[in-house]
């Protein structure tokens, strides 16, 4: 089974945070909000592979990178 990421969202689609399989990034992310659990929708997605700006559930809004996006696993 293909593993779906953030990074594979597209605008205004949502999806359920499941785990971060990236170690290297997971608690920074974990501090910013990316809990289990949590839905997160694409606000907006920067032009030439720039930023994507979401939103998670119960916290705010914020800009996160496709390689770290990429490291979400969603729902």
């Amino acid at each position: 089974m293909v593993k779906r990421t953030v990074a594979d969202l597209k605008m205004g689609e949502t999806g359920v945070i499941k785990s971060i399989f990236d170690q290297t990034i997971s608690l920074k992310l974990l501090e910013m909000g990316f809990l289990p659990g949590r839905q997160v929708r694409v606000e907006a997605i920067a032009p030439f592979g720039g930023p994507l700006c979401l939103h998670v559930e119960g916290t705010y809004q914020l800009a996160l990178r496709v390689s770290e996006a990429a490291s979400i696993e969603i729902d």
